[in-house]
């Protein structure tokens, strides 16, 4: 069962009133907000809460999830021990995390607990949850030092465990936003904290989860904040599902950004329809799943006879690209048609893509559950004078010189550019920068 609904919250101690003793009050917008998705998690009865944390345990090379069956802990170093928690964590989703990882090569796992008391960044959204609700497990999960790439490579790692389960399960991405947004706060005034918590939030009430792994490590330094990399995991979670993200408050009263949102997740995405081998969005997926799942597991590939009229006329160059927790795990294509058909097109190079990129090892057959495979039908390539003439979201790029020929699709993850386009087709082609080439361009039909 995949996740049901996802959060995310602030962790302000002083939002909790035995700490705050009247100073929550004037973050009022705040607490309303906390209640609200309280509430909401009453409401569902989850079996399991994930949360992740940027003050559970943390590495610069290693996501720590935290072990064992229980774990306590309390507000005193607050001000207030008599506020304490005792939780039951699930094991048994913990440990199909920390495979999930593995598998998707993330260092991740139960060992190097320096602490086992939950902390604050965990605590403060159960305080909330806990007057509504508390028939549920924990799992409890850091964040690392790693790229913000990596930490949506975890999310997709925990989405895949999730939705091996039948447990109902929520997740909390727990962490404030820019800490220096005041002179008169904690940590002084920076201008770049209130232009982080202004883009952060722009970019959750457009539902645009995919952007958060492609803000400026620089600016997220310079701002101060302490969760963004949690709610990157949170987006690799939900980056197979349909979501519908609704932002409930934001303020810097104190001159810390708390911002609260509810991510409400629609249906299943493209993973469960195409990669699992159930019924993918069309023919040109299904044909790529279906070769890909038979020449893997050492099978008879699958019929070409009942497929659409295009792809058994048509000829024309076509990519299939396969990724596993949303790190590419192989992509094999061809500029133009060198196969009588469309489709013995896309057939051999999904065999390719799984079994001869040079950069990975073969797909092995315990890995199919976990891809997701796409595939790109290339139009007709046209001659350009400069680049002003390509657009990154719509026109792929060859460049060339010679017998030299580089090319890169369009609208990928990373290649905001055209310049950044041009160079990476350079690299590929390998043209140096100094180098002449001659530009050509071409549209492609993405089918996922």
């Amino acid at each position: 069962m995949p996740v049901v609904e996802a959060y995310i919250t602030p962790h302000p101690p002083l939002a909790v009133s035995e700490v705050g003793r009247g100073d929550e009050k004037q973050i009022r917008p705040t607490l309303n907000a906390m209640e609200k998705i309280a509430q909401r998690i009453a409401d569902i009865r989850p079996d399991t809460i994930i949360v992740t944390s940027p003050h559970a345990t943390m590495y610069s090379d290693y996501f720590h999830i935290s072990p064992g069956q229980r774990a306590r802990g309390d507000f005193g170093s607050f001000g207030a021990p008599q506020v304490s928690f005792n939780v039951e964590y699930d094991h048994e989703l913990a440990r199909l995390i920390c495979d999930a990882a593995d598998k998707a090569g993330i260092p991740a796992g139960f060992e190097g607990e320096r602490d086992n008391r939950l902390d604050h960044g965990t605590m403060v959204p159960l305080y909330f949850v806990d007057k509504k609700y508390t028939g549920y497990k924990l799992v409890r999960i850091g964040l690392s030092g790693f790229s913000l790439d990596v930490h949506k490579s975890l999310g997709r790692a925990i989405d895949s465990a999730v939705s091996k389960t039948d447990k109902k399960v929520v997740v909390i991405a727990s962490g404030d936003l820019s800490h220096c947004q005041k002179q008169d706060g904690p940590y002084g005034f920076r201008p770049e904290g209130p232009v982080y918590d202004e883009k952060l939030m722009d970019t959750l009430k457009k539902g645009d989860l995919e952007a958060l792994s492609h803000f400026d490590e620089d600016l997220l330094d310079r701002s101060q904040e302490c969760g963004h990399r949690s709610f990157v995991i949170l987006s690799g979670i939900l980056y197979s599902h349909d979501v519908e993200c609704e932002v409930l408050s934001h303020e810097a009263t104190f001159g810390v950004g708390y911002g609260v949102a509810i991510l409400k997740i629609k249906d299943a995405g493209k993973i469960s329809k195409s990669a699992k081998g159930e019924t993918p969005m069309d023919a040109y997926v299904r044909l790529a799943v279906d070769t890909i799942r038979s020449y893997v597991k050492g099978e008879d590939l699958p019929s070409l006879s009942d497929l659409p009229k295009e792809m058994l006329e048509r000829r024309a160059g076509a990519f299939v690209s396969v990724h596993e927790f949303g790190m590419l795990r192989g992509c094999i294509g061809t500029i133009s048609a060198t196969c009588p058909t469309l489709a013995e097109e896309i057939r051999d190079n999904a065999i390719s893509a799984v079994s001869r990129d040079p950069r990975f090892s073969p797909v092995r057959p315990d890995e199919l559950d976990d891809l997701e495979i796409n595939v790109d039908v290339l139009g007709d390539a046209e001659d350009i004078d400069s680049p002003a003439e390509l657009d990154v979201r719509r026109y792929g790029v060859i460049v060339s010189n010679g017998m030299r020929r580089g090319l890169l699709l369009p609208d990928l993850d990373g290649v905001d550019t055209v310049e950044q386009q041009i160079s990476i087709a350079r690299q590929k082609a390998g043209i140096g920068p100094s180098e002449e080439i001659k530009l050509q361009r071409f549209e492609v039909v993405r089918h996922v």
